[in-house]
C-alpha cells in the first residue's frame, strides 16, 4: 500500500507541473521561454563549475599519476597505431635494438631466497 500510494503522489505531481506549464504557455509564451533559458542557463553553469573543481583539482596524488599515466598510455597507443608497418628485422637490427633497450629504473630487485618454500602453518 505505501508503494501505490507515493506512485499517485508522484503521478499528481507530474499532472499539475503538466497543466502549469500548458497554462504558462498558452497565456504568456514569451515569459515561458525566458523561463526555461533562465534555468536551462543555471543548470549549465552549475554542470560547468562542477565539473571544473572536481576533474581540475584531484584531491589525492594517486589520483594526477593515474590521469598523467592514462594521457602517456593514450599517447602510446595513438603513436602505434599511427605508425607504418615495419620491414622485417635482419640479424644486425635485431641486436642493435638488444643493445638499444632502456632499463626500467623504477624497478628494484629484492635479494633473497626465491627457492626456499613459505611456511603456511605460520600464518
Amino acid at each position: 500500500m505505501k508503494n501505490r500510494t507515493s506512485f499517485y503522489i508522484v503521478i499528481g505531481l507530474i499532472l499539475l507541473a503538466a497543466i502549469g506549464i500548458i497554462s504558462q504557455l498558452i497565456h504568456d509564451p514569451g515569459v515561458f521561454l525566458r523561463t526555461i533559458a533562465g534555468m536551462v542557463l543555471v543548470v549549465a553553469v552549475i554542470y560547468f563549475l562542477i565539473n571544473r573543481f572536481s576533474k581540475a583539482s584531484p584531491q589525492k596524488h594517486e589520483q594526477r599519476a593515474f590521469y598523467k599515466a592514462a594521457k602517456r598510455s593514450k599517447k602510446r597507443f595513438k603513436h602505434k597505431d599511427s605508425a607504418p608497418p615495419q620491414r622485417r628485422s635482419t640479424v644486425g637490427s635485431l641486436s642493435a635494438a638488444r643493445k638499444k633497450k632502456k632499463d626500467a629504473s623504477h624497478l628494484t630487485v629484492i635479494e633473497g631466497r626465491k627457492g626456499k618454500k613459505k611456511n603456511r602453518a605460520s600464518f
